[in-house]
């Protein structure tokens, strides 16, 4: 009898959670459709008369939408990349796909202008770097293909083992390390993990004085130091010839070629593929990204 009652209440208690959240369910879905209904309303009646002021209530009816594209996206982009600039790139996408919409296509205008406001937002990115993408996925592709030889033979690969990997002739795999040479910079902006907590800083944060004794620094510059003596091994003779004249000696690329009886550009080219492979090496060794 007890166990009855028991079941009772909770069947008592099961349903009463069900009519609960029907009930918010029915609340929640007669407020959306209020608001769908207010904003077709506004849009009829700017569609009618193109008042300045109801294109102003609508616009700012759909600014929310922007913040949540822009706060999304901002995600995945460095700390120098402010919130507060995609937003207001993405304002300038939201009044574009405003100006191009069409009601009578039958599509929510919230999913006409998500694609435009991202956009906007890439295409403002892409205009204030001044590599080319294509140069940056190019660098990535020689980087990966370099690791990926290496990790499968042991060795780095010749200009022609690169070149095949690639898809390429080795005239177009030196033209390609040519483009890449011109792009070989340090952000200071760039996240990067600390050691001591693993947590991402920007770089410039992680720059110290030089003339301050500090024990751990010292220990984390020998260990790169001595991981590089062995990288460096692992060079071709051409490319730790360069790298020793560059570095050490202190030599211009033009002289170098002097020395080694080969063209400027030619030293460029081994310059740039002995940096990249020593970039993917230190990269996977110290579990940089």
């Amino acid at each position: 009898m007890i166990s009855t009652t028991k079941e009772k209440k909770n069947i008592k208690g099961f349903v009463a959670t069900l009519v609960d959240s029907d009930e918010s369910l029915a609340t929640k879905q007669r407020a959306k459709l209020k608001r769908e209904t207010l904003v077709r309303r506004e849009w009829d009646q700017y569609l009618k008369d193109r008042n300045p002021d109801s294109r102003r209530q609508l616009l700012s009816r759909y600014l929310p939408l922007v913040r949540n594209v822009a706060g999304r996206m901002a995600i995945n982009f460095p700390r120098s990349v402010e919130l507060c600039d995609l937003i207001n790139t993405g304002v300038i996408g939201l009044i574009e796909a405003f100006h191009n919409f069409d009601p009578d296509r039958g599509v929510k205008f919230e999913t006409y202008a998500v694609p435009r406001i991202r956009g906007a937002i890439l295409d403002e990115l892409r205009s204030l770097d001044w590599v080319p993408r294509s140069t940056r996925a190019k660098a990535r592709e020689i980087e990966r293909a370099l690791l990926a030889f290496e990790n499968e033979h042991g060795r780095p690969p010749t200009d022609q083992e690169l070149a095949v990997m690639l898809g390429l002739s080795v005239e177009e795999l030196h033209l390609s390390l040519d483009d890449v040479s011109k792009t070989t910079l340090l952000s200071l902006d760039e996240l990067i993990f600390r050691e001591e907590d693993n947590r991402q800083v920007p770089r410039i944060d992680t720059v110290e004085d030089e003339g301050a004794n500090i024990i751990l620094h010292n220990l984390e510059r020998n260990e790169l130091q001595a991981f590089l003596v062995i990288a460096i091994e692992r060079l071709t003779e051409q490319e730790k010839l360069v790298i020793a004249l560059y570095y050490f000696e202190e030599l211009t690329l033009k002289e170098i070629g002097e020395v080694m009886k080969i063209s400027e550009s030619r030293v460029s080219q081994i310059h740039t593929k002995a940096v990249l492979k020593l970039r993917g090496m230190v990269r996977e060794k110290f579990g940089l990204s």
